[in-house]
């Protein structure tokens, strides 16, 4: 009986759906008034139909915008020379018929973007480093010699200058306003000229990400914007874009076991990059701010100690004497929680942000002192040129990432810690192996993590820079054989490997 009535009570609405409804007219009309309804469109679209209609529209702009874009990104081509090393095993055995001990040129492939119509190429400093001829070609073929303008390594932004007139150009846009999950494309020319402005599409996966190894090739001055879009050798220099048309970052690292795309690909902001290109074509150099202390970023364990409900900040370790820091008056256990209102998630990124101002530009820091937040107004000095020099002695003796996925293990320089620990004799001079991929060919002919490099095709180790110079150099060589000298455990060992 209950299912009958709801059955009627169906009907009827149903009925007064197609009718219309009826109202009592209460200013004593014996009329009742029809009021009609709104005259929608009823017709239903299938279910199925629905995404197919918004999927194309999304396929078509981004087939409009990688169009529009592609013109403006070129494929840069380098060369250099270089000094062979004898390969040692051919000391026994006769001469080397690849004619070792001599220079040979080898070329390099990267990707930049055109920003001006005048000819100017944003790109990374790793692609043209130590190049002695740049050349870059465009999409529609011509092939066009670039000079450079500047440089920055603690960025990894380089700028070129083509002489050419009413060249297509990519807008820059506003990294800040990049949102994580905003769709992005990156162009540029993975792995050779034949894939030249290849198109691949993702999004924001992260903004403001930081990498330790990067840090430590870069000089520390990292804000990247992390994307899924594919990245691969030879992109590095090219546009990552929005779907707005403009350019957002300069692609430049990924994270990577195999040496290829994995998904975790970083970009340079485009304000960053336009920060650094500005003074690069104004003055020839970089100007950065400086704050003039040293600190840390705060850890879980950090916050808990600090009695602070996450871990977010950075604490001042320690103020410079007759620094902008120690005139404004920060101490030594301030947490410095925003600056200029955003918050200051880290040290990696809190040290970016100071040196992307210029000297005489003012900040405000959020600081907690003691419990009690209190505003630290501070104008930023020049950064000292000692210091510059320091941070590219960094920057040169850092480990290089592309190196270590190529041969499978990586290096550090031996420090104090290191030496007592390994029991080293202290006029030991080498690298010590810290990481070892097990399936390289380092590793299955016998090198271990813990192991002490002492030369390599018998040329002395001094540091990580000798070190990324000399395997440099001979993985430029096809078919090469790297003869090791290592210490372990106090004894001295010869191994040999393929790469």
């Amino acid at each position: 009986m209950n299912r009958m009535n709801k059955s009627l009570f169906a009907i009827l609405a149903l009925a007064l759906i197609l009718v219309g409804f009826y109202t009592v007219d209460f200013e004593g009309s014996s009329q009742a008034s029809i009021i009609s309804l709104p005259d929608f469109d009823t017709e239903v679209q299938a279910a199925q139909d629905t995404p197919v209609n918004s999927l194309k529209d999304l396929n078509d702009a981004i087939v409009n915008i990688a169009e529009k874009t592609k013109p403006a990104v070129v494929t840069i081509f380098t060369t250099q020379t270089i000094e062979t090393p004898e390969n040692p095993l051919f000391r026994f055995f006769g001469e080397d018929p690849r004619g070792g001990g001599g220079e040979r040129e080898v070329s390099g492939l990267g990707s930049g973007v055109i920003v001006s119509e005048d000819g100017y190429i944003l790109t990374n400093n790793h692609v043209v480093e130590a190049a002695e001829s740049i050349n870059v070609e465009t999409v529609n073929g011509d092939v066009l010699e670039a000079e450079v303008v500047g440089t920055d390594p603690q960025t990894d932004i380089a700028v070129l200058k083509i002489n050419a007139e009413n060249l297509p150009t990519i807008e820059l846009g506003n990294s800040d306003d990049l949102r994580v999950g905003e769709f992005v494309m990156a162009i540029g020319s993975p792995f050779g000229e034949e894939l030249a402005h290849s198109v691949s599409f993702g999004i924001v996966s992260g903004k403001g990400r930081t990498n330790e190894m990067m840090a430590r090739r870069t000089g520390g001055y990292q804000n990247f914007i992390q994307t899924d879009a594919a990245i691969n050798p030879g992109n590095s220099g090219g546009a990552l874009i929005n779907l707005d048309g403009e350019l957002v970052g300069i692609n430049t690292a990924i994270l990577s076991r195999s040496g290829g795309n994995q998904g975790i690909g970083f970009a340079i902001p485009a304000n960053l990059a336009k920060n650094i290109m500005n003074q690069l074509i104004e003055t020839g150099e970089v100007q950065r701010g400086y704050l003039g202390i040293t600190g840390d970023g705060v850890d879980r364990t950090m916050a808990r100690a600090l009695g602070l409900d996450k871990p977010q900040g950075v604490i001042v370790g320690g103020v410079q004497e007759n620094t902008p820091a120690a005139e404004s008056g920060l101490k030594e256990g301030d947490v410095i929680r925003t600056l200029d209102g955003k918050t200051v998630e880290g040290w990696l990124s809190f040290r970016t942000a100071i040196a992307s101002k210029r000297p005489g530009d003012t900040v405000e820091l959020g600081v907690l002192r003691d419990g009690d937040e209190q505003t630290v107004t501070v104008t930023l000095g020049e950064f000292p040129e000692e210091l510059q020099a320091s941070a590219g002695q960094q920057q040169r003796g850092a480990p290089d990432q592309n190196l270590e996925e190529s041969i499978g293990f990586n290096v550090r320089n031996i420090t104090p810690a290191i030496a007592e620990e390994l029991q080293l004799d202290p006029n030991i001079n080498g690298v010590v192996v810290t990481g070892i991929n097990r399936n390289s060919n380092a590793a299955r002919q016998g090198l271990r993590q813990g192991d002490v490099i002492t030369s390599i095709a018998k040329e002395q180790v001094q540091n990580v820079e000798d070190f990324n110079r000399i395997m440099s150099e001979l993985t430029q060589q096809e078919n090469q054989v790297v003869l090791m000298r290592i210490i372990r455990q106090g004894n001295g060992l010869f191994i040999a490997f393929e790469i």
